[in-house]
């Protein structure tokens, strides 16, 4: 028989689900929430009272130990017996198996990326889209702290690299999921406008797809933004891809 599920998801809505039971109703406010995530990101070591007391600012503030023990003490019941170890140090202790969505999406582009450099489309598929699903939403929405800042910037360039690697699999897939291609090219260009992968993957959707001028069109959009705001010129690789497209249009 299947052990009950332990999910944790902290992009998006905020989802605690250990060993079958629902619990983030019962975290205490902001600060509870984000006293939890901090322990779930860090879980793989031991996370002392010093450094919990910072998490909301460079400095603790006044009462800050006793404002700590309030929550890890409502952290403690909330969460059940056997979960979070330690007094002055502090762990998070999760079942064999549990499945955290920043985890998993690390993990997945790892994979992804894996499959992208040997070619093997279809296994960098399904590892991509997860990754890219966990990083379209937002880490701990509305919670402030500089660690949080960290993290989702992190969270960012795994968006990107995500976006990259569903993009090189549409177009070894070919077919209807060239349309993956075109968006997560399109999203590359607007969230990153010069780096070069998304125009150079979105060129060769366009060319994929018979639109050989439209290609050339994006290729001038940046050759023109790249030398107008950094005065420069395309790479190499961008540079060829227009020869290549020039010749066959």
């Amino acid at each position: 028989m299947a052990s009950p599920p332990t999910r944790i998801q902290l992009c998006g809505r905020l989802v605690v689900e250990l060993e079958g039971r629902r619990v983030e109703g019962e975290l205490s406010g902001r600060q509870g929430r984000t006293l939890f995530a901090y322990l779930v990101v860090h879980r793989l070591r031991l996370a002392g009272r010093g450094e919990l007391e910072t998490l909301w600012g460079e400095i603790a503030p006044p009462a800050a130990d006793a404002s700590l023990s309030a929550l890890l003490s409502k952290l403690r019941a909330a969460l059940g017996p056997g979960v979070l170890e330690g007094r002055r140090e502090l762990r998070l202790l999760l079942p064999a198996g549990a499945w955290v969505d920043v985890e998993a999406a690390f993990e997945a582009i790892h994979r992804a990326e894996s499959c992208v450099a040997l070619g093997e489309w279809a296994g960098a598929w399904g590892p991509a889209r997860v990754a890219l699903n966990v990083s379209n939403r937002p880490f701990l929405p509305g919670a402030v702290a500089p660690w949080i800042d960290e993290r989702r910037r992190a969270l960012e360039g795994l968006r990107l690299r995500a976006l990259e690697c569903v993009a090189a699999a549409g177009l070894g897939l070919e077919g209807p999921e060239l349309a993956a291609t075109e968006r997560s090219a399109r999203s590359l260009i607007e969230v990153a406008p010069f780096r070069e992968s998304g125009y150079r993957f979105l060129m060769e959707a366009l060319a994929a797809r018979g639109e050989a001028a439209e290609a050339l069109v994006v290729y001038d959009r940046l050759r023109r933004l790249l030398r107008d705001e950094l005065g420069i010129a395309p790479t190499r690789a961008t540079q060829d891809l227009h020869r290549v497209l020039l010749a066959c249009s």
